[in-house]
């Protein structure tokens, strides 16, 4: 049984920083292509970052580039998102999810391209 758990959310002031984490088990996560997505109320849920199975690529939205970091510890089973210089239009649910390997890197932005997704953490950015 596939598992995906993100941690580390919360209510932050502009400007502030916070370390999302995704822990996953039952699978072979190394294989996995990974990308966080989020989802403000009332809007679509929406693409934020996504890196490639080692690692050693990564893609981001406009809105997140230069603030925010997506990494991953294989041997950890476990993917981050360092967000930094948070800003009130951050606040969302965040998830994360996998994708299978055979994925192009060019299409990690595509939630319909994820096959196992997690619960979500809330991320409040106060002004």
């Amino acid at each position: 049984q596939v598992q995906l758990v993100e941690s580390g959310g919360g209510l932050v002031q502009a400007g502030g920083s916070l370390r999302l984490s995704c822990a996953a088990s039952g699978l072979t996560f190394s294989t996995y292509p990974v990308g966080w997505f989020r989802q403000a109320p009332g809007k679509e849920r929406e693409f934020v970052a996504a890196t490639t199975t080692s690692g050693v690529h990564t893609t981001y939205a406009d809105p997140v580039t230069g603030r925010f970091t997506i990494s991953r510890d294989n041997a950890k089973n476990t993917a981050y998102l360092q967000m930094n210089s948070l800003q009130p239009e951050d606040t969302a649910v965040y998830y994360c999810a996998t994708a299978p390997a055979f994925v192009p890197f060019s299409v990690l932005s595509t939630a319909a391209k994820y096959n196992f997704w997690g619960q979500g953490t809330q991320v409040t950015v106060s002004a």
